[in-house]
């Protein structure tokens, strides 16, 4: 059953084939790159690649903009090479998951294309139209201040098709079941090649009624449920990861009452208000968002992570809330995007504060659900203004102070390296970072290694613990008669915090420290005081001498000089 449910104590890393590693020298990304640094994800710890979109595309969306769900991108190799890629990962331990880009297609995918043709095309029904221009053409844009419209007129077709994206991505008909039929066929597909997974996007949209006459779209939420259950059958573990960045009401909805639904989503909602408890130090909100966020069934899991390769969207905080934020990590207008977000990545957001970096990884690997890794962030990359849009925070992997980056041997990589400034390639690489026992990506190896060893994050109950102190978040989880203790200071200056652990009798009188040897015995009334450096975090194992002297991995003599130092 553990097996099945590997996702709930996994560490997953998130890349793009075509900014990763490049091994033919065309200044693009390939899989035969990827292959070459698999020892180094194995060695970062991650248990679960993440894949990007690398199927053919114009490229017009990043690969977002698909134009063939059956095959590999020829910049970035053949079926071949990909296959090579899964069976290289599953040598060392490493699942793989994969974009699944079903809401929409490239304009230029041969359905559309033959859509396009003919009323009587069977491809026609496929996608989404209207004789007349509807009158809400104008709502609804994902991309408000770059999309004029999700209404575009073809005049090959005569008549205007529906696209909730850029309007060279038609939105499939998914309410057809010949539809439906061909998503199962892609994943089947996949599956058949190594995949353990999907990472589904923009999944309301997916699942969402279509057309001219649609005024308020409903979720047919028994299109999940399809997926599910065909995974279930070609391979049981195989999971579905949903972009789905809804209300907290509605997150059983996509889960499923009985977990018969969507494997994971990400927590959209307590990763906004994580950035608001990083700007004001305020963790009450967060608090609150987690406690929003608890309910869900017992397979079920959340995606922790901090920045991904879209913008952060901080569009369900409060206008005081996101103005907060703003001011803090995103000042200038240009750091900005769609009214909503943020589009910078963290280490620059974060003014390069090793502290506060620490901070924030600690608490995304502390958070419940499991977290999921920007590639490059283990370095603490930056990001290129310069470049428009969301591609500012997409630029390719820094490994050493080779030129370019050590990406590519051309001296024109498909998206330019960040070669000046404190995030150039010459002082933030993986390289340089390697032989630093106290660099960043070392720092991210041993958290990573140590978040796998307190799987009651991933399986078991929180509790927030009251601290007194709205700058510190306490939270303790239990599993399996074993528990753990996070505690975290969001603020600039120290603070102190008393606070009882909260389990019966005397079992949260020891707190042993997981990272350092600053072990923590509770007072006679059973409360602990912690000083908290700035930023400072503590991760614990709660448990008095007796519960130590029955862990097998803990000799007599070690269990003793704990509790001595206690």
């Amino acid at each position: 059953m553990i097996d099945d449910l590997w996702y709930k104590n996994g560490v997953f890393y998130c890349l793009s084939v075509g900014t990763y590693m490049d091994a033919n020298g065309d200044g693009i990304g390939d899989f035969k790159g990827l292959l070459r640094r698999l020892d180094y994800l194995h060695g970062l710890g991650i248990t679960a690649i993440w894949l990007m979109p690398f199927q053919p595309s114009p490229g017009r969306d990043d690969g977002y903009d698909i134009s063939d769900y059956y095959g590999v991108d020829p910049r970035y190799g053949t079926l071949g090479d990909f296959v090579e890629f899964t069976h290289g990962c599953r040598q060392r331990g490493i699942r793989v998951i994969i974009d699944l880009v079903v809401n929409h297609t490239s304009d230029q995918h041969s359905w559309f294309r033959q859509a396009r043709r003919h009323k009587d095309s069977p491809y026609r029904d496929w996608y989404v139209w209207s004789d007349r221009k509807p009158a809400n053409a104008d709502k609804g844009m994902v991309f408000p201040g770059v999309q004029k419209s999700t209404w575009t007129h073809d005049n090959e077709a005569r008549a205007w098709y529906f696209h909730r994206f850029y309007d060279f991505q038609p939105d499939l008909n998914t309410s057809n079941p010949y539809v439906q039929a061909e998503i199962l066929k892609i994943m089947g597909f996949w599956i058949q090649l190594g995949v353990s997974g999907f990472r589904m996007d923009a999944v309301p949209f997916v699942i969402a009624t279509k057309g001219a006459k649609v005024r308020k779209p409903i979720e047919q939420y028994d299109m999940l449920r399809a997926f599910r259950e065909f995974l279930q059958w070609r391979q049981g573990n195989a999971i579905i990861l949903a972009e789905a960045n809804v209300l907290p009401e509605t997150d059983m909805e996509y889960f499923g009452r009985d977990g018969d639904r969507m494997h994971m989503m990400f927590n959209f909602h307590v990763n906004q208000h994580l950035f608001y408890a990083l700007a004001s130090a305020d963790s009450r909100p967060l608090a609150k968002s987690l406690t929003a966020t608890k309910p869900r069934p017992a397979t079920a899991q959340w995606g922790l992570f901090l920045r991904n390769h879209d913008e952060l969207d901080l569009g369900r905080l409060t206008q005081a809330q996101r103005e907060a934020v703003f001011k803090a990590f995103a000042p200038e207008t240009s750091m900005q995007l769609y009214d909503r977000g943020i589009r910078r990545r963290l280490a620059p957001m974060l003014g390069g504060d090793r502290r506060r970096l620490e901070l924030t990884y600690s608490l995304m690997c502390t958070l419940p659900g499991t977290p999921v890794i920007r590639y490059g962030d283990e370095i603490a990359m930056g990001d290129s203004l310069d470049l428009p849009e969301r591609a500012c925070a997409r630029t390719p992997m820094q490994w050493s102070t080779e030129l370019q980056a050590g990406f590519t041997e051309s001296d024109h990589p498909c998206t330019p390296v960040i070669d000046n400034g404190p995030y150039g390639y010459e002082h933030v690489n993986a390289a340089k970072q390697r032989r630093d026992p106290n660099s960043m990506l070392n720092w991210t190896e041993r958290i990573i290694r140590m978040r796998k060893e307190v799987p009651e994050v991933g399986w078991g109950n929180f509790k927030i613990i009251a601290t007194r102190d709205p700058a510190v978040l306490a939270i303790r989880y239990d599993w399996r008669n074993n528990s753990v203790l996070f505690v975290h200071n969001l603020d600039e200056a120290p603070r102190e915090v008393s606070f009882a652990v909260g389990l019966p009798g005397k079992a949260g009188n020891l707190l042993v420290n997981l990272l350092t040897e600053d072990h923590s015995r509770a007072t006679e009334h059973g409360r602990h005081t912690l000083l908290l450096e700035a930023y400072g975090y503590r991760w614990y194992r709660v448990g008095g001498l007796d519960y130590l002297l029955k862990r097998s991995d803990i000799d007599a003599d070690a269990a003793g000089e704990i509790g001595h130092a206690a």
